[in-house]
């Protein structure tokens, strides 16, 4: 997500983190939860960040579900 310079802006723009809190919260539920449904709501930006982790969108949503 952060390899887009816009998208990674308006990420951190959005959720009020800075890339440091960001870095500090990938063990945090709450922080990656965010980040999927930062991504679930734009399916460009989906698609691309399904692509470049090499899994399909829906495995992406799937794991959004999962962590509640």
């Amino acid at each position: 997500m952060l390899q887009d310079t816009e998208r990674a802006e308006r990420y951190l723009e959005l959720t009020g983190l800075d890339p440091d809190s960001l870095r500090n919260g990938l063990d945090d539920v709450a922080v990656l939860a965010s980040s999927l449904d930062f991504l679930a709501n734009y399916e460009p930006d989906l698609i691309r960040a399904a692509e470049a982790l090499a899994v399909t969108p829906e495995e992406l949503i799937s794991t959004r579900r999962n962590l509640t």
